[in-house]
């Protein structure tokens, strides 16, 4: 689990195709990284990755071939900048809000502007993610947890405050670039919970039967 909020860039010194599925080494230069030791999570451009190296200044992990083909994983090559983010634990400050590490798809940015101090990002994301974003609402771009401040169809703007453009590599999108999306994880359950097709389900009628919505 954990916050979206980035601890930083890296970068990829090696990716190595192993039959379908690849491997990246990813140097993390400065960033924070207390405890992470062999075997332990951590996101990469919010994706979820277990190390399976460790060394002084770089981690290596393995890519499945569903990642590859779902993230902007499958995209990078030696020298990209990455995002990373350290597992959450016990007791850690929760700044941002609960980012599962498993990305939904892939979004696109649409158009960048500056506004004042900060950077306005208009990005799109596929029709089925649509639904799960909303005004106010939290969503994870590229691992970083930003609040969206407008929706219109199947695009939402966010904004990018100076702190968010020093920490993370947002200064450098442009129009088309993609990035990876994961919704609220609160919202996916809602929709479980309300789809009414399974015994138990939430629906109207049982929140009126038992006294939380109005019979009439």
């Amino acid at each position: 689990m954990f916050t979206g909020i980035v601890k930083g860039v890296g970068r990829v010194l090696e990716r190595s195709d192993m039959g379908g599925d690849c491997r990246l080494v990813i140097e993390t230069g400065t960033v924070a990284m207390p405890g992470f030791a062999l075997g332990g999570s951590v996101a990469v451009n919010g994706v979820c990755l277990t190390a399976v190296a460790v060394g002084r200044d770089r981690f290596s992990a393995d890519v499945s071939l569903e990642t590859l083909a779902l993230t902007n994983l499958g995209r990078l090559e030696p020298g990209a900048k990455v995002h990373l983010e350290p597992s959450l634990r016990a007791g850690d400050p929760l700044d941002g809000h609960l980012v599962s590490g498993h990305v939904d798809g892939l979004g696109r940015v649409t158009a960048v502007a500056p506004a004042a101090r900060s950077l306005q990002i208009v990005i799109e994301v596929p029709p089925a993610l649509a639904r799960y974003v909303a005004r106010k609402g939290s969503v994870a771009v590229d691992g970083v947890s930003l609040t969206v401040n407008a929706v219109r169809g199947a695009a939402f703007d966010v904004n990018i405050v100076p702190h968010t453009r020093a920490q993370t590599m947002i200064e450098e999108y442009k129009a088309g670039t993609a990035v990876n999306i994961e919704v609220d994880v609160v919202a996916r359950y809602l929709e479980r919970m309300l789809g009414g097709a399974e015994p138990g389900a939430v629906s109207l009628e049982l929140l009126r039967t038992h006294g939380y919505a109005d019979k009439n």
